[in-house]
């Protein structure tokens, strides 16, 4: 039913269907969908799946480890939640980006901003991730603040043991 709809959309808004090449080519993870997909300016495809972003030569992105993306005209930039960034041409990004968004956001859980006095703050963000009951906590602190400060690491932990508490996850 849902491919027959799809199908349907499909004459509508855009879609193409994946080549088969480029499907046998993923590393798909059992269970693991494509939902959409755009072909790069230099004939690669970026594939999104139930469980991650698929970039040209094999990168695979799992969605709870993405911080966000961008897009220009000219290209994809997706920023992971280590600092790592990838940029991707891609010219015609067709249902992409929204399907970026929602994936993204679907994970998580819980952000919020706490202020650490002075020096700035931190965002604490918990993240769904596929196979495990309890979530992810990350610290993402403001510009500037170096994350292996102990003193600072200590009011980060402290401020996410008084959300997690508030929140009662």
């Amino acid at each position: 039913m849902a491919r027959s709809v799809l199908s349907l959309l499909g004459g509508r808004i855009g879609f193409r269907r994946l080549p088969g090449e480029v499907r046998a080519a993923l590393a798909l993870e059992r269970g693991e969908r494509v939902l959409t997909h755009a072909r790069t300016s230099d004939g690669g495809h970026c594939v999104a799946t139930t469980q991650a972003l698929h970039l040209p030569g094999g990168v695979r992105l799992p969605w709870h480890l993405v911080d966000r993306a961008t897009w220009t005209e000219e290209a994809l930039t997706v920023t992971m939640t280590d600092g790592r960034v990838h940029r991707v041409p891609v010219a015609e990004p067709g249902l992409l980006p929204e399907t970026i968004r929602e994936r993204v956001t679907a994970t998580i859980v819980v952000s919020q901003y706490v202020s650490l006095g002075d020096r700035g703050g931190v965002r604490l963000i918990a993240r769904r991730v596929p196979g495990y009951d309890l979530p992810r906590w990350e610290f993402l602190f403001d510009p500037g603040l170096d994350p292996a400060d102990p003193g600072l690491r200590a009011l980060a932990e402290q401020a996410l043991e008084d959300v997690r508490r508030s929140l009662g996850v």
